[in-house]
């Protein structure tokens, strides 16, 4: 049975799980048709929705004191968070920030939830700076308690009085940690010089710092850092980060700490989440660890409620729907609270992914998802090759509606995560920096040739597929590999990455760089932009993008659609004036999977 791509877009997805220091669990989810904050009590309970706008909320962010929350939304997905609190006992909203013109990046609440602390880009648009205000002032009372030195900076934690844990990224893989005393204006480094990155950042028991790092490591652990010498007067610091649990041959990629010394984290195995959960001992320094539940699929936004005996997390599987669950410490059992429907589409419809890896052409073995429909016959499937974004990201066994819609219509899926993602280690981030970037679409090529051994892949309908960064792989892909598509679909695509990098928010150039390449280096640039080889296309190409995009200008998709136009090949594009480098409003995404899938049926 088929069903229309809009039955599909119409499964909610349900994430960033929190409590409330009543024990009120909030999250978001987009059944409305955009993300907005809900608020449920118990499981099979009909959840309540509390904000009520058609823009999406993007932050959840409860109070530690009191039944309130902080939550950020923007205007056309174009990122400019404004950030208002929402008092949970009468429903009113409160704004805290009013400069449309800026982003806010949400931080943290005081302890004693009477502050606020955020980065924005208010002064400079290229600078981030940390600002401090009252939780009922304005952003006119804002004080200013750090000026930035350019670039990205966000506030990961409050942890007591005036101190702040602030991280500075250098690049995708590289994060300075700063502990700043915001009553001073005085901050000192935690990091070193060495490669090094912190995506989680939690403040322990007793004053010190938990966190997941690579720090002389190629795959990620969970460490403690010690604050009780460190000074931010002091122009550096001893810190050192003491292993707790170490990663292995794979990524700690998630963390929850209690001030009781409850703690939970994941690993990632392979792209799939190990579930674990203890108690901190030994001051500090190991774990005792306890019964935690057994997950299938991939767990994210772990979270404790206000006593410790609860825990929250985001579940998702490559045939279950993004949800909520919620476990009682110590215990192995967990309970979905919120909503798990499929718009009626039935549930074993849905087709799991096999993990399979293919040989490239340095002998390396390349990490994948396969994906068949249900009766796929032998030489005639069509293939979808799904390449992330990032770079510096992984695909991951989750639940995808416009995969499974794929998969409906008779499409196989393949989705590489080819040199350069994340989830393998740290040296295999850094297997396409810069000169090496098109060992990455070699990989994807070599994908195509492992492609045509599948005794059920047609080989002359294969299709390239990918957003943002995957968007650029597409079209590397269709230039330097012409003879192996029959179509592609380019997502917010990087065409051009001199004039991506001259057209970028300003606050992303140094970061960027770091990854691409810089302009000082303009014949790099050229040599790995699409754009200068566009000539060689020879498949039929849909762009799709957000004319609100502040990472990806919309001028990419414009330059490479005239040029490939002008080379005498058909290119359909599809830019919303209201949207930004991710498609959010349901009605828009409905309106274009369904120009994609019309444009699929036509050329694959």
């Amino acid at each position: 049975m088929a069903y229309d791509v809009a039955r599909f877009l119409s499964i909610d997805e349900v994430d960033s799980p929190s409590f409330t220091p009543g024990g009120r669990l909030l999250f978001l989810s987009d059944t409305s048709g955009t993300p907005q904050v809900w608020t449920t009590d118990a499981a099979g309970a009909w959840p309540e929705r509390l904000t009520p706008y058609e823009e999406r909320v993007s932050t959840v962010a409860p109070s530690r004191t009191r039944e309130e929350f902080v939550f950020g939304m923007d205007r056309g997905s174009d990122e400019r968070n404004q950030l208002y609190r929402y008092d949970l006992r009468d429903g009113t909203e409160t704004p805290l920030t009013d400069a449309p013109e800026a982003k806010h990046a949400w931080g943290d609440w005081s302890p004693d939830g009477q502050r606020v602390a955020y980065s924005a880009n208010r002064r400079d648009p290229g600078v981030f700076d940390v600002y401090v205000q009252g939780r009922e002032e304005s952003d006119d009372d804002a004080e200013l308690v750090l000026e930035g030195e350019g670039g990205w900076l966000t506030v990961d934690t409050w942890l007591d009085e005036d101190r702040l844990v602030l991280a500075k990224p250098r690049s995708s893989n590289d994060t300075d940690l700063y502990l700043l005393d915001a009553d001073a204006g005085e901050r000192v480094r935690l990091s070193d010089d060495d490669e090094t990155r912190f995506p989680f950042v939690e403040p322990g028991p007793d004053g010190d710092l938990y966190v997941v790092t690579d720090h002389g490591s190629d795959t990620a652990y969970l460490g403690r850092i010690d604050l009780s010498g460190v000074d931010p007067s002091e122009d550096d610091t001893d810190a050192e980060i003491e292993t707790v649990v170490a990663g292995g041959d794979w990524n700690v990629n998630g963390l929850a700490v209690h001030e009781s010394g409850r703690i939970a984290w994941t690993r990632n195995v392979d792209g799939y989440s190990e579930l674990h959960a203890g108690r901190l001992v030994d001051g500090g320094g190991s774990i005792r660890e306890t019964a935690a539940p057994s997950v299938d699929g991939v767990v994210t936004g772990l979270t404790f409620g206000p006593d410790g005996e609860r825990y929250a997390f985001t579940h998702t599987e490559n045939t279950q729907p993004y949800g909520v669950h919620v476990a009682q410490f110590g215990t192995v059992a967990d309970e979905r609270v919120t909503p798990g429907g499929t718009a009626g589409i039935p549930p074993s419809t849905f087709r799991a992914a096999e993990t399979v890896r293919y040989e490239t052409f340095d002998d390396r073995e390349i990490p994948a998802y396969w994906t068949l429909p249900e009766d796929a016959e032998e030489a005639e499937t069509p293939v979808i090759v799904d390449i992330h974004g990032g770079p510096t990201h992984q695909r991951r066994p989750w639940f995808y509606p416009t995969k499974q819609f794929f998969i409906n219509r008779g499409y196989a899926v393949l989705e590489p995560n080819v040199r350069g993602s994340t989830g393998y280690g740290k040296a295999y981030t850094h297997l396409d920096d810069q000169d090496k970037r098109m060992d990455s679409v070699r990989d994807i090529q070599q994908a195509v040739e492992w492609l045509h051994d599948q005794p059920e892949v047609d080989a002359d309908r294969i299709v390239a597929y990918g957003r943002s960064y995957g968007g650029f792989m597409v079209l590397a892909a269709i230039t330097e590999y012409p003879d192996l598509w029959a179509a592609a679909v380019d997502f917010v695509g990087i065409a051009n990455f001199e004039t991506f990098l001259e057209n970028t928010g300003e606050w992303r150039r140094s970061h960027r760089e770091a990854e691409y390449g810089s302009l000082e280096n303009r014949e790099l640039l050229e040599r790995i932009s699409p754009i200068h080889r566009a000539d060689r296309i020879q498949c039929q190409l849909f762009v799709q993008h957000g004319a609100n995009d502040p990472r990806v200008p919309v001028s990419e998709a414009e330059q490479i659609a005239e040029t490939v136009r002008e080379q005498g090949v058909s290119v359909e594009t599809l830019i919303f004036e209201d949207e930004g480098h991710h498609t959010t409003s349901r009605d828009n995404l409905i309106e274009e999977f369904e120009a994609i899938a019309d444009f699929l049926d036509r050329y694959v």
